[in-house]
């Protein structure tokens, strides 16, 4: 793997795939990371990756095959790698043995459905960026039953706070007496954003399922279920 540039110590170590930028900071800090057999303590000390050694606990660190993960999230698990409350977390669902992975994005407490995660940073990188124009579809339960003024507000788009929140596209999926099912598309995906545009109209989400990211969907996967991608799950991303 080799850099024509030099990039920061803490995300040389994220680009290898051996952990998070931050996890690499607490290493550092702690003094366990050599280079070229010194000690830095600075995360931004440069690195060319491929010709300068890196080793952390004494042991050479070397490019990670880059791995590809798709995750049913449950709803109540958190998205972390551990929680202070003892809450579970998606990686109690992955198993031993899986290496560093990190999710693309997130879901918060009460949301669930497909969530990625790897250890190839850029390619996070490439599919969290808006200038990716990578829809994220969501099927979202509502406390109401829909109806024309609701659905043209959302596709207006709604200002919350200092935020304008926009979708790509909405749609009534289904209705009962007293609910409805909306398909939202996003590209921008900003923090709770679903969830922040029907707060702000007044509309209680009942339940909130990420079912698409680009042209990979999350099908049949069983819920906690998770699995490695293959290489035309993942274009099918990027498409």
């Amino acid at each position: 793997m080799e850099e024509t540039r030099s990039v920061g110590l803490a995300r040389a170590l994220s680009k290898l795939g051996y952990c998070s930028r931050r996890e690499a900071g607490e290493l550092i800090a702690a003094r366990r990371v050599r280079l070229n057999g010194s000690v830095p303590r600075n995360p931004e000390t440069p690195v060319r990756i491929g010709r300068d050694q890196i080793e952390v606990d004494g042991r050479k660190v070397r490019a990670a095959e880059k791995v590809y993960w798709i995750l049913n999230k449950p709803r109540g698990v958190v998205t972390t790698a551990s929680d202070e409350e003892g809450r579970e977390t998606v990686y109690d669902y992955l198993g031993q043995g899986r290496g560093w992975l990190a999710p693309v994005g997130r879901l918060d407490k009460a949301s669930e459905g497909l969530l990625l995660l790897t250890n190839d940073s850029e390619w996070a990188a490439r599919v969290l960026s808006p200038s990716s124009h990578i829809a994220k579809t969501y099927h979202v339960q509502i406390g109401t039953v829909a109806d024309d003024l609701l659905l043209n507000a959302l596709r207006e788009g709604v200002r919350e706070e200092n935020d304008f929140l926009r979708v790509k596209r909405v749609r009534e999926l289904r209705r009962g007496e007293r609910n409805s099912w909306l398909e939202f598309v996003l590209t921008e995906g900003k923090n709770r954003q679903i969830r922040r545009m029907l707060e702000a109209l007044g509309i209680e989400v009942l339940r909130l399922v990420r079912v698409a990211i680009g042209g990979l969907e999350l099908g049949s996967l069983s819920k906690g279920g998770c699995r490695k991608l293959n290489a035309a799950e993942r274009a099918a991303i990027e498409k």
